[in-house]
C-alpha cells in the first residue's frame, strides 16, 4: 500500500494540532484547525490549510501552498491552485482550470477533475470513483477499488494502475471495479490491473500497453451498460 501513503504534514494532522475547533478564514499565513472547517476566499494567496474534522473550500482564483484535511472534503474553485491536496475520508473536487502542482490524494472518497483541471503529480485513491472531464494528470491514476471514468478528451501520462487489495481490511471479492476511456482520451503509459475489471475503451481513445484485463471497445459517447 506505499503507493497510497498519504504526504506527512496531512499524517501528522492528529498530533500536531492544539487548536480548538470552529470554521476558519484562512489568510496569508494559512489556517489550522481540528474541528472545523476551512475557507479560503476568492483571490486570496493563503499557505499551508489543514483541519482534522472539517471540509476545506478553496474559491476561484484563490491560492494555497497545500491542503489537507482527514475527515472531510476538499474542493478547488475554479483556476484556484495548490501544491498538494490530500484527505483520508473525504471527496475531492478540482473545479474548471484549477491546477494542482503534485499530488492529488484521498484513501475513502470519490475525485472529480473539471474541464481544464491540472495535476503534476499523480491521482491515487483506494475506494471511490476518479472522474476526469477534460483534464490533465501528469503522474498517473492509481486505484485499488475505485472505478474510473476518463471522458472529455482528457490526458492521463504516467498511465493507470488497479492494485490488488490483499487481506487485512480490504474485501473486494463483489465489486469489480469499471474503467472507462472515452472518445477523445488518451492514456499515455501502461493500463496494469491486478485484479478483475470491467474496462472499456472507446475506439476513439488511444492508450498504451494493457496488461491484467481485456478491453471492450465501444463506439458512440457511452459504453454499454
Amino acid at each position: 500500500m506505499s503507493r497510497y501513503l498519504l504526504p506527512a504534514t496531512l499524517l501528522a494532522l492528529t498530533g500536531c494540532y492544539n487548536m480548538p475547533g470552529g470554521d476558519v478564514t484562512a489568510d496569508a499565513n494559512g489556517a489550522n484547525t481540528v474541528n472545523g472547517s476551512i475557507h479560503v476566499p476568492a483571490g486570496a494567496h493563503s499557505g499551508a490549510v489543514g483541519t482534522v474534522n472539517g471540509s476545506i473550500h478553496i474559491d476561484e482564483n484563490a491560492s494555497v501552498a497545500s491542503a489537507g484535511t482527514v475527515n472531510g472534503s476538499v474542493a478547488l474553485g475554479a483556476h484556484a491552485t495548490a501544491e498538494s491536496v490530500a484527505t483520508v475520508n473525504g471527496s475531492i473536487t478540482l473545479g474548471e482550470g484549477a491546477h494542482v502542482a503534485h499530488d492529488v490524494t484521498t484513501v475513502n472518497g470519490s475525485m472529480i477533475l473539471k474541464s481544464g483541471a491540472e495535476v503534476g503529480g499523480p491521482v491515487s485513491n483506494v475506494n471511490g470513483r476518479i472522474a476526469l472531464s477534460d483534464a490533465h494528470v501528469a503522474g498517473g491514476l492509481r486505484t485499488v477499488d475505485g472505478d474510473i471514468d476518463v471522458r472529455g478528451g482528457s490526458r492521463v501520462d504516467g498511465g493507470i494502475v488497479v492494485k490488488h487489495g490483499g487481506g487485512g481490511w480490504f474485501n473486494f471479492s463483489v465489486h469489480k471495479p469499471r474503467i472507462v476511456i472515452g472518445p477523445g482520451a488518451v492514456v499515455q503509459g501502461d493500463l496494469h490491473f491486478e485484479r478483475q475489471v470491467e474496462l472499456y475503451v472507446s475506439d476513439q481513445a488511444t492508450t498504451g500497453p494493457i496488461t491484467g484485463a481485456t478491453a471492450i471497445r465501444f463506439s458512440g459517447p457511452n459504453p454499454p451498460g
